[in-house]
Order: C-alpha cells, then sequence, then structure tokens
C-alpha cells in the first residue's frame, strides 16, 4: 500500500512544482537558457502527471467494471455500527 501513497504523493509533488514553475516563467525574470531549462522540466513534470492520471483513471475504470459485476448487498445501520 505504500506504493499508492508514495504515487499520489509523487502526484502531489509534482503538480506543486509545476505550478511553481509556472509562475517563476511567467515572471519574466528568467534569461532564455534558464526559460528553456524550465520548460523542459515543466514538460517532463506535465508527462509525469499525465501518467500519474492515466494509472488512476485505470484503476478507476476497472474498479467501476469491477462494481458492476458484484451484486449489491443491503446494507442496514445494525451491521455498519458492529
Amino acid at each position: 500500500m505504500a506504493k499508492k501513497t508514495t504515487q499520489a504523493t509523487g502526484f502531489e509533488e509534482a503538480l506543486n512544482e509545476l505550478e511553481k514553475l509556472v509562475e517563476t516563467m511567467e515572471s519574466g525574470e528568467l534569461t532564455l537558457e534558464e526559460s528553456l531549462k524550465t520548460f523542459e522540466k515543466g514538460v517532463a513534470l506535465t508527462r509525469q502527471c499525465e501518467t500519474a492520471l492515466r494509472e488512476a483513471e485505470q484503476k478507476i475504470e476497472m474498479l467501476s467494471q469491477a462494481s458492476e459485476d458484484a451484486e449489491l448487498e443491503q446494507v442496514s445501520a445494525d451491521s455498519v455500527s458492529n
């Protein structure tokens, strides 16, 4: 289960870093060379985020299909509190 947490954390970290890179580039204070390096890093982070989202979407789809195949059970309030 640690892998899932790491993956989610990795996504959040990548997204936060990407947002910071965008802010830095929008400031207009970078040289051309710095801008290109920052852009390159941003592309890599974008790909990382897209991969994580695609994997999550596939997992949700698999779980949804499994749920459709399973029979629904009525859950009473008494069974939940035990």
